[in-house]
């Protein structure tokens, strides 16, 4: 069986523990360090003149070229590891280099506005 379709999730919200363990989602950064060894990347975003690091657990996408300083989208599961904290277990690790992040930012924003309006539409559908 295939795991449930991901929304995107900002770091910042992966990190505040607003996304369940086991959860999949999509989260987007710029590629600040990446540990062979260890299997683990990790991801930064800026949002409110604080920097967010995600950590990235890239056993299933190995070997990959990693590029310091690069954006990076990681389709993954969110989980708790020990020393380490909230990490997501990456099944997609892709560069996207020159991506606009505002726009990304606000394109995931629009979404979430449509899905909730359209959320919204349904359940009063029900209701009459």
């Amino acid at each position: 069986m295939l795991p449930a379709a991901a929304a995107f999730h900002f770091p910042w919200e992966v990190n505040s523990g607003a996304v369940k363990e086991g959860a999949s989602v999509r989260v987007f950064g710029r590629l600040v360090s990446y540990q062979p060894e260890e299997s683990r990347a990790t991801l930064s975003a800026q949002h409110a003149s604080k920097e967010h690091h995600v950590a990235v657990h890239t056993l299933f996408v190995e070997p990959f070229n990693p590029i310091i300083g690069a954006q990076y989208i990681v389709l993954g599961e969110v989980e708790n590891a020990e020393g380490v904290g909230v990490m997501v277990r990456a099944r997609v690790l892709n560069c996207v280099d020159g991506v606009n992040v505002a726009l990304l930012q606000k394109a995931i924003n629009e979404q979430r506005s449509f899905f909730k309006e359209r959320e919204h539409t349904s359940d009063d559908a029900h209701v009459t």
